[in-house]
């Protein structure tokens, strides 16, 4: 990664001030940098930089040592020094460039970066590190003309492609940014998660069409599998999505793709399958209320109302705030015609101040079924006030109910 000719040394010593006392430990500073011996090499370059504090030369190969061993706050401050001594030497550019991206300072990269690349504009690495400061530091106008710089240097560069294309998605122009994508991946495979936020980023932008047949090329990876059995049921194909979803939750079952397959089986009218897929969720995550609550509504639907009802009971044990899992509970006592577990039900809804028209109609329904006349026609009338005309049928029948009612009343 870093910038090491064999012959820089020679290079930077020319012009360098005399330093003999220094000569020995800067000569065998660089012997042990090339046997990649970095801790010695520091040693003895440190030697020569006390010994001749001007000795650019060896305060670079200081510097590279620090960078080579991750001392990035030392080998940051010797580049600066040598640039001090030695203004415009392109390898401490580069190298500085390269260890303050490697820290996130961007911005402070770039500038480094781009003079090493204007002093060599035919050298591709320093333009590559340029466009990606640029990136890092949201220039994303500036980053992608670098990086369409660099691919006109080196047209096979996987890592100028991918950065091409993350710089135009944000400018949001992911039609322009999906052929460098694919490019990407063509000269590199192991890039292939780049397709992935491709994807992701058609969702985002609501064309979950495009997503789909990219999420296909990932047979293997479970969460990507799972998530396009999941788009292909929200757009309408649960048929197509169960392979996915059963493979998933096969090769790792978990709560969510779990879910993911029930609901697949639902939308494609095959019932049998979806409960045993629910139930299995449940015993293998029995704390997951959305879980319960969902194979409580699979068991309602499948009038398997004293099932529904306990799973619904235990939502409520575990969250007794839950008005949904009170409104289940309260409709599937009633169904079962269990009359006073039902009204503390639809009590325990009015004590959390969610109580709504519809919970006065089955409140109503309860007194009726229990005789008790007079709060039912209390409870018939409170709904009627309450759904103005947006529950007609059942606002017919609390009229009806009402009449009979009072009749009832009149002759007792």
């Amino acid at each position: 990664m870093w910038w090491l000719p064999t012959a820089l040394w020679l290079i930077l010593l020319q012009g360098a001030p005399a330093a003999a006392p220094a000569a020995e430990p800067a000569e065998a500073g660089i012997k042990a940098l090339q046997a990649e011996k970095y801790e010695l090499a520091v040693q003895y370059l440190q030697q020569a930089v006390q010994a001749d504090p001007k000795d650019y030369a060896a305060r670079f190969h200081l510097a590279l040592a620090n960078s080579l061993l991750g001392r990035d706050a030392e080998a940051i401050a010797g580049y600066r020094k040598v640039l001090e001594l030695k203004p415009g030497i392109y390898e401490a550019e580069l190298n500085l460039g390269m260890v303050l991206l490697r820290q996130k300072q961007a911005r402070e990269a770039a500038p480094y970066l781009e003079q090493a690349a204007a002093r060599k504009p035919k050298e591709f690495r320093p333009r590559l590190y340029l466009s990606d400061a640029l990136f890092e530091a949201a220039e994303y106008p500036k980053a992608e003309e670098s990086y369409k710089a660099a691919l006109a240097l080196d047209p096979n560069s996987a890592a100028a492609e991918l950065g091409l294309a993350r710089s135009q998605v944000r400018q949001n122009r992911i039609d322009e940014a999906s052929p460098h994508y694919r490019r990407a991946v063509e000269l590199d495979p192991t890039l292939k998660g780049g397709l992935l936020e491709l994807a992701e980023l058609y969702e985002k932008a609501g064309r979950a069409a495009e997503a789909i047949p990219i999420y296909a090329q990932f047979p293997e990876n479970v969460a990507v599998r799972e998530r396009l059995g999941q788009l292909l049921v929200e757009a309408g194909r649960p048929e197509e999505a169960i392979p996915h979803l059963e493979w998933a939750v096969a090769a790792s079952p978990s709560s969510a793709n779990r879910l993911a397959l029930a609901q697949a089986y639902r939308r494609a009218h095959q019932p049998e399958k979806e409960l045993p897929v629910l139930e299995q969720a449940v015993a293998a995550d029995p704390a997951n209320l959305d879980l319960r609550m969902a194979y409580g509504r699979e068991l309602r639907d499948q009038r398997k109302f004293a099932e529904a009802a306990q799973q619904f009971f235990q939502v409520t044990q575990a969250k007794p705030d839950s008005v949904p899992a009170w409104n289940e509970l309260a409709a599937m006592l009633i169904s079962l015609e269990n009359y006073p577990q039902a009204l503390a039900a639809l009590d325990r809804v009015r004590a959390l101040g969610a109580e709504t028209a519809g919970h006065n109609y089955l409140r109503a329904l309860v007194l009726d079924h229990t005789r008790d006349l007079k709060a039912a026609i209390e409870s018939y009338e409170k709904f009627l006030a309450a759904s103005q005309g947006k529950n007609p049928n059942e606002e017919f029948k609390a009229r009806q109910r009402i009449l009979v009612l009072r009749r009832e009343l009149e002759r007792k």
